[in-house]
């Protein structure tokens, strides 16, 4: 009896599509509700942290001078208001708000630790900050960035607010995991990684924080513990077919759309799901692929990057990721439905789960 008052309540508490069901329109408010709150927790922090954030935000040049960047696409803020808002309605979506910038802090924090990690040069079509201020401020800044996320939820009176802060402390541990399974798998040669691991550290890299903002949303909205579970769910098989399609582009994408070297990944021989997926199939090409893999490469030898990649694609890599993507999001869906059954209802994170894996470049 108390689910069903719930969901009556819910439906009746909506006025529909956000705006209508376009990512653009969802992220563009996301961003603008997100935005305020993000700037003033930066604004708190030490003057030498507070500059590495601004530039890493792409609102401030090197040298301190205002800049027009944007500070990304607003993703997960806007995972977490659109979930608060399709299980509790716009009020949910406006108490949400410290949620969705705890979201963006984290997101963050680990966007300035892995460029250090993987020393990864370029993100957003300029350098990265460990490449402008060293690895030691972008490290400390990230570090900042998780406090600065605990702290608004610590303060946030919302009663779903510890439940929240247990989850995204819960997530950063995940996160963790998934980095190092990532580095150690560096240190493995072709033939010793296996295609359900590199899978395993995907969901725990990517659709771990995406799971956990869509569960804030639903946290928020003061949702059943059952449809909770089933957002997290949904949340890490976009994030899943996100990293899958990333990855993709990621080998093959254009450099002038995606900010990052071609190939970038070939070069530091990552063990990406394209490749791992080529590595394993058994084919005349997997063994082609281990060969190259096998040799170290340097990031400027563009013809030795361009055989790889043609190897992987060969091997199936390619195509085999780009099936899967479209599985994970098959099963997104249905975790979806389990939580928000109405699809109007559900339009805005159908949109935004759209809107991640549908990119081509």
């Amino acid at each position: 009896m108390a689910e069903s008052t719930t969901r009556t309540t819910r439906r009746s508490s909506t006025t529909g599509p956000l705006d209508g069901p376009e990512a653009a329109v969802i992220l563009e408010r996301a961003r603008a509700l997100a935005d305020p709150e993000l700037r003033a927790a930066v604004e708190t922090l030490p003057d030498s942290m507070r500059r590495v954030v601004r530039y890493h935000f792409g609102w401030e040049h090197a040298d301190g001078t205002p800049a027009a960047g944007g500070a990304g696409k607003a993703i997960r803020p806007a995972l977490v208001l659109t979930a608060a808002a399709a299980l509790g309605g716009p009020g949910a979506r406006a108490a949400a708000v410290p949620a969705a910038v705890a979201v963006e802090l984290v997101h963050n924090f680990t966007l300035l630790h892995d460029d250090v990690m993987d020393r990864d040069t370029t993100r957003r079509h300029r350098p990265t900050a460990w490449t402008v201020f060293g690895d030691a401020d972008a490290v400390l800044a990230g570090d900042a960035l998780q406090a600065l996320a605990l702290r608004l939820l610590a303060e946030d009176p919302h009663p779903a607010s510890t439940a929240a802060a247990v989850r995204i402390a819960d997530c950063v541990v995940e996160l963790c995991a998934g980095q190092h399974a990532d580095t150690s798998m560096e240190k493995r040669g072709p033939a010793e990684v296996g295609l359900d691991e590199v899978l395993a550290m995907a969901e725990a890299k990517t659709g771990a924080l995406l799971g956990c903002a869509c569960a804030l949303g639903a946290l928020y909205a003061g949702a059943a513990e059952e449809d909770v579970a089933a957002l997290d769910a949904f949340g890490r098989e976009a994030g899943l077919a996100f990293q899958l399609i990333d990855d993709v582009i990621g080998i093959w994408g254009d450099p002038s759309h995606t900010g990052k070297p071609a190939g970038a990944d070939l070069a530091a021989r990552k063990k990406s799901l394209p490749v791992v997926a080529a590595l394993t199939s058994g084919s005349p090409a997997a063994a082609e692929l281990a060969a190259l893999y096998d040799v170290p490469c340097d990031k400027e030898d563009e013809e030795s990057v361009a055989r790889i990649a043609l190897a992987v694609e060969r091997a199936g890599g390619r195509d085999w990721a780009q099936a899967q993507a479209a599985d994970r999001m098959a099963r997104a869906m249905q975790e979806l439905a389990r939580a928000v059954p109405d699809p109007e209802e559900a339009g805005g994170l159908l949109a935004l789960a759209e809107f991640v894996t549908r990119r081509s470049n």
